[in-house]
């Protein structure tokens, strides 16, 4: 005698299986959200181009605990491969001046080549995050992993919410002026080669008169060692 549950059994299991097929897509035919993306994809395209026009001035502040500890100055533009060329604008630094016995000077050293290492990595994942990347953008949206909606507090401002953007469980907040659809402010969660080592990054957009959207200032959060890296940048000058 044949079992009168199978049928309803393999019933069930299509309806699970056109689910699981089908729930994405829904997902990602929102389009408002889709237009968001794409007009944020040309955006990040046009104005790495526009900024390639440009030489402009940078400042970077490091901190410790809240003590500032080391501040340089560059004349940044971006290179062929579109990536930031710095060059000194600081005068040669003197050598330390010569304090304590072998043993404390060696200690010294090497925290504070420690500090200068982690304070590079900060950056170097900073990089990767800002400005965002089209590509990984259009990833993130094919996977579902882009909300939208108000951002709080502020009728007049727009955020998406990207999850799992670089690593597993970032974040990765765009704010957006409805009326000007421009970008005004990034906001990221994430962390080191360690979850538990946690970095937090905010941004602040400003605009040049020509129109081109770029970074004003950047401050990176290294929680775990209380190490904060300031980046400003001014003085923007066509080529």
């Amino acid at each position: 005698m044949r079992n009168s549950k199978l049928p309803v059994f393999k019933n069930i299991l299509l309806l699970l299986l056109f689910g699981v097929l089908f729930i994405r897509p829904v997902f990602a035919q929102n389009p408002e959200l889709k237009q968001h993306v794409a007009e944020l994809k040309e955006s990040m395209v046009e104005n790495k181009q526009a900024l390639a026009q440009y030489t402009w001035a940078e400042q970077v502040t490091i901190s410790l605990k809240g003590e500032q500890k080391k501040q340089q100055h560059f004349q940044v533009r971006l290179g062929p491969d579109g990536k930031p060329q710095k060059t000194s604008l600081d005068p040669p630094a003197d050598p330390p001046a010569e304090s304590g016995g072998r043993l404390k000077k060696h200690i010294v050293e090497k925290k504070k080549e420690e500090y200068k290492d982690y304070a590079e990595q900060m950056k170097a994942l900073a990089q990767q995050y800002v400005p965002p990347d089209k590509d990984m953008l259009e990833n993130a949206y094919q996977q579902g992993n882009i909300t939208i909606g108000p951002a709080a507090g502020a009728p007049n401002e727009l955020q998406l919410v990207i999850k799992n953007y670089l690593k597993p469980q970032d974040s990765l907040t765009l704010v957006f002026d409805k009326a000007q659809k421009e970008l005004l402010r990034i906001q990221i969660a994430s962390y080191m080669d360690d979850a538990k080592d946690a970095m937090n990054l905010t941004v602040q957009f400003s605009r040049l008169p020509d129109g081109t959207n770029h970074v004003s200032n950047l401050v990176i959060d290294g929680v775990s060692k209380q190490l904060k890296v300031a980046i400003d940048n001014s003085n923007y000058q066509h080529l």
